[in-house]
């Protein structure tokens, strides 16, 4: 689902939340965002809230605020964030669209776009993490399991990835 850019700034317009403080492993950009009022998100580069537009605010805080609202499980307004980016075209954006995608219940879609991710960097392990879940959702343990393969390669078998995914397969299998 793609959410064109005038209804971007309605969804975001319908407030913001502070980040939690994620744990360890998780993307340490999106630690400590503060909280913005309605119709703003935090700029990580002038570590300040200002309106969300895209010309005014910079990729990269844009990217931060989106997972923020996706870990939220407020997908529609992490999808309309994700639209304001000059270049929705990262691993790190791609993975997010993805996320928010999969939770909205289009896990295929949402897979498609975790696979552009991976193209870009095959080593991002959390996208690796959250496309093993989508397989999970989808009952394709083969694929799941190979993601956690790679993850392993990528990070051993202790980072929070690894950890999550090995959770989630050992949860689907019980």
């Amino acid at each position: 689902m793609k959410i064109v850019p005038a209804l971007a700034a309605s969804f975001l317009a319908g407030g913001l939340l502070a980040a939690p403080a994620f744990a360890a492993g998780s993307d340490s950009s999106s630690t400590n965002t503060p909280t913005c009022p309605r119709g703003q998100v935090y700029s990580q580069q002038k570590k300040m809230c200002i309106d969300a537009q895209s010309n005014l605010i910079d990729d990269k805080s844009l990217t931060t605020y989106a997972y923020v609202l996706a870990k939220e499980g407020r997908y529609e307004e992490a999808l309309a964030t994700l639209d304001l980016l000059n270049n929705p075209n990262t691993a790190e954006a791609l993975n997010y669209r993805g996320y928010a995608t999969r939770k909205l219940g289009h896990v295929d879609e949402g897979i498609g776009y975790y696979l552009q991710a991976v193209a870009l960097d095959p080593d991002y392990t959390l996208v690796r993490e959250y496309l093993g879940e989508a397989y999970l959702v989808k009952g394709d343990m083969t694929h799941a399991k190979e993601q956690l393969n790679e993850i392993e390669k990528r990070c051993g078998t202790t980072c929070e990835p690894y950890g999550d995914l090995a959770e989630a397969i050992a949860s689907a299998t019980i």
